[in-house]
């Protein structure tokens, strides 16, 4: 049995456990426990109140690890929303590969995560399902699309989850709520069983509270086994972005920047200012295109393949969101004024090669272990004005494309970047920071994120399960 997290759970499955998986599945009791008690935050669409019934009885390198699935990641059995009213009642009858290889390390899936409408957005200020409050500050967004995952990280509900990442869907919200989230090199996962935006640019990216859970869900989730240590801090060489990643920032997240870059460079740690207009300049343009022409293109097959009697425009017809429906109004649906077309598509892709090539002769020219900056520009806004947009050093700003402005390019180029604590600003708010590294580098950047994390304070490394 299922239910949505809303709800009242009614009577508990109270099937006895086998006695060598007793503390796993007492384990998975107390999560579903703290579910309910953080309920107010709005983390789960669904929950799965027989999650701890299904408590894997073997080992595993996951055993017993509670995860919280994103509520565009198809779990079998259990509403695969998008956190959209369309797609309210589309259940699929098959896990996504990525969600089957967390189960057969041995994770439990505690319930399907709330999210922005679509994915398309970075509040989680979903209008059909609820907001997803910020465990720091309720009043506050927990990022997105995948806020509802890091909201249930940061709180200790779950110990990970997973969550996608278009152009910061990952890495935003575990900046804002104090976590650590990782978007891998794209393709590094299997894609099947997701809800697509952009096949170019779409990825599954795992979530948790701390690096060493990253690198053993990195590891299931693609195979590679290769030997994750921290490295000495001495032998790191660091780009320090100059202008894009850095100008303007609010006051609060400049402060923790400061601090961390006197932290590194206290640690032994090689900074070295970059130039980074090569793979910055017009990468916004050049991404929202591509989102915007692939969208079309993939959801309305994803559509085909698994909600036949729901096309693009009945779809559409039900967003609950204003953000979101003026996407598909605008850019999207037949006869849209924005429409991307086939020649502007094909130039975007060309330029991303370009951006690509321009971010692989930056880390050779300046011999780069990665490259470092905040994650967002800004802490967690207030939910109530948050979709309005917002203030940044005096000037309006638009919110969505303020907080991916530094998650966006390693997002068009491909390549992983890591998001982890940068410690709490001055209004009580967490901070992130983000490391970049070369596409395929994946296990190397989870190196960089266990010796930086060490070195930036971790405020939720003894919260949680």
């Amino acid at each position: 049995m299922s239910e949505p997290a809303t709800k009242e759970s009614g009577t508990r499955t109270g099937r006895a456990a086998p006695a060598g998986a007793r503390s796993r599945y007492e384990s998975v009791q107390m999560s579903l426990e703290r579910a309910e008690e953080a309920a107010y935050l709005g983390g789960f669409i669904t929950l799965d109140h027989d999650a701890a019934a299904k408590t894997p009885d073997g080992p595993g390198p996951l055993s017993g690890m509670t995860v919280a699935i994103k509520d565009n990641i198809h779990v079998a059995g259990l509403p695969n929303t998008v956190g959209t009213p369309a797609l309210r009642d589309f259940v699929p009858v098959s896990d996504a590969p990525a969600v089957r290889r967390l189960r057969d390390a041995g994770a439990v899936v505690l319930g399907k995560a709330n999210m922005h409408e679509l994915a398309l957005g970075i509040t989680s200020n979903n209008q059909a399902f609820g907001p997803v409050r910020n465990p720091s500050d309720p009043s506050r967004f927990a990022g997105g699309s995948s806020g509802g995952v890091a909201a249930l990280v940061a709180a200790g509900v779950v110990r990970a989850g997973l969550g996608t990442d278009t152009g910061g869907s990952v890495r935003v919200p575990a900046a804002v709520t104090g976590t650590c989230g990782l978007r891998p090199t794209v393709g590094r996962y299997p894609g099947e069983g997701v809800t697509p935006l952009s096949g170019t640019r779409d990825t599954i990216g795992p979530m948790a509270r701390r690096v060493a859970d990253l690198v053993l869900l990195d590891g299931v989730l693609s195979g590679d086994d290769t030997p994750v240590a921290a490295r000495p801090p001495r032998s790191i060489r660091l780009g320090v972005p100059t202008g894009h990643f850095t100008e303007p920032l609010e006051d609060e997240v400049a402060v923790r920047w400061e601090a961390s870059l006197r932290a590194l460079a206290a640690a032994g740690v090689d900074l070295v200012p970059v130039d980074v207009t090569s793979f910055t300049e017009g990468e916004f343009e050049t991404g929202m295109a591509i989102v915007l022409y692939e969208a079309r293109v993939e959801l309305s097959a994803y559509l085909a393949k698994y909600r036949p009697q729901t096309d693009l425009a009945a779809l559409a017809a039900l967003i609950a969101g204003p953000d979101v429906r003026g996407v598909f109004e605008g850019c999207i649906l037949d006869g849209a004024p924005g429409l991307i077309s086939e020649d502007v598509y094909r130039a975007c892709l060309a330029r991303r090669r370009r951006m690509r090539a321009a971010y692989a002769d930056t880390f050779a020219a300046h011999g780069l272990d990665g490259l470092a900056f905040p994650t967002t520009p800004a802490t967690a806004l207030d939910l109530a004005t948050c979709d309005q947009g917002m203030v940044l050093c005096g000037e309006t700003a638009d919110t969505f494309a303020t907080f991916i402005r530094n998650t966006g390019p390693a997002s068009v180029i491909g390549a992983p970047g890591l998001s982890i604590p940068m410690g709490v600003a001055t209004n009580g708010l967490p901070t992130g920071l983000e490391i970049d590294a070369r596409v395929g580098a994946d296990r190397d950047l989870l190196a960089l994120g266990l010796t930086l994390e060490g070195i930036c304070g971790h405020p939720l490394a003894t919260a949680g399960p």
